[in-house]
C-alpha cells in the first residue's frame, strides 16, 4: 500500500533538483563572466577617455600600466589625469602632480575619495618624465 503523498514528494524532489541545477549553472556562468580579463586599453583609448571626461584637457601623452589596470594621461598644459576601470567604464579623475609617486612595483597615483589609488605596474619615473615634456 502506498501513500498518496509519495507521488507528490517525488515530483517536488525532481523540481528541486532541476531548480538547483539551473541556479548552479547560472552562478557558474556569472563567475566565469566576472573573471574575464578586463584591461584599461591602449594609450589612445585612455587619451580619448580623458579628453571626453575633462573639459579643456588635450592629451599630449598617456601611459598604461603593464597589467592594464591603471593609466595616466598628461595634458598639453601640464595637468594630469588618473584613469582606471570602474565596472566596464573608464573612470577619469584629474589630480595634482604631487599625488603621483614612484614605488618599486611602479607608479601610484593617489586619488582621494572612493576612487582610490591608481596603480601602474611596470611604469617607472622615466616613463612619467617623458609624458611631462
Amino acid at each position: 500500500m502506498s501513500l498518496p503523498l509519495a507521488g507528490t514528494m517525488v515530483g517536488w524532489t525532481i523540481a528541486g533538483v532541476v531548480a538547483g541545477m539551473v541556479l548552479g549553472g547560472t552562478g557558474i556562468g556569472l563567475l566565469l563572466r566576472r573573471r574575464r580579463d578586463r584591461r584599461v586599453g591602449s594609450p589612445e583609448d585612455v587619451a580619448a577617455a580623458a579628453e571626453a571626461a575633462l573639459s579643456g584637457f588635450t592629451v599630449s601623452g598617456a601611459v598604461v600600466g603593464a597589467d592594464g589596470q591603471g593609466a595616466l594621461a598628461v595634458a598639453t598644459d601640464g595637468r594630469v589625469a588618473a584613469i582606471k576601470l570602474q565596472g566596464r567604464v573608464l573612470a577619469v579623475r584629474e589630480i595634482p602632480w604631487t599625488r603621483v609617486r614612484s614605488t618599486t612595483e611602479g607608479i601610484i597615483a593617489e586619488v582621494e575619495g572612493r576612487f582610490g589609488p591608481v596603480r601602474l605596474a611596470g611604469v617607472d619615473v622615466l616613463d612619467i618624465r617623458r609624458l611631462k615634456a
